[in-house]
């Protein structure tokens, strides 16, 4: 199963995911990758501040960093957000199922009440 398998993968993707200063820097990077400084830019923080929230976000295999020379760049990770889009499959296969179902015993009402 996709959750037992990659919980703690997932467990790290949500959180990151849920704060709104991390969220920014992934929409910021899907212009493409950009190095700390410029990624610290928009905000009131600090450049402490801005590490931590991008070291949660590589914990969570959402970014990836490399170093050039004393600069540090960030980039989106390529399959960071694998997990999260298995475990929202899982979720979307399961409300389908629900509304199969549904369809069913609606479609068997109408018919009951066709034969009356």
């Amino acid at each position: 199963m996709i959750v037992a398998r990659h919980s703690a993968r997932l467990d790290a993707a949500f959180l990151a995911l849920a704060d709104p200063t991390r969220r920014a820097i992934l929409a910021r990077l899907t212009k493409g990758e950009a190095t700390v400084m410029e990624l610290a830019e928009p905000f009131e923080m600090s450049q402490p501040a801005i590490s931590r929230h991008l070291k949660m976000l590589e914990t969570a295999g959402l970014i990836a960093r490399r170093a050039d020379g004393t600069r540090r760049h960030c980039r989106l990770a390529d399959t960071g957000l694998d997990d999260v889009d298995q475990w929202l499959a899982m979720l979307r296969k399961a409300h389908d199922k629900n509304y199969e179902r549904l369809d069913g015993l609606l479609a068997a009402m109408t018919s009951k009440r066709g034969e009356k």
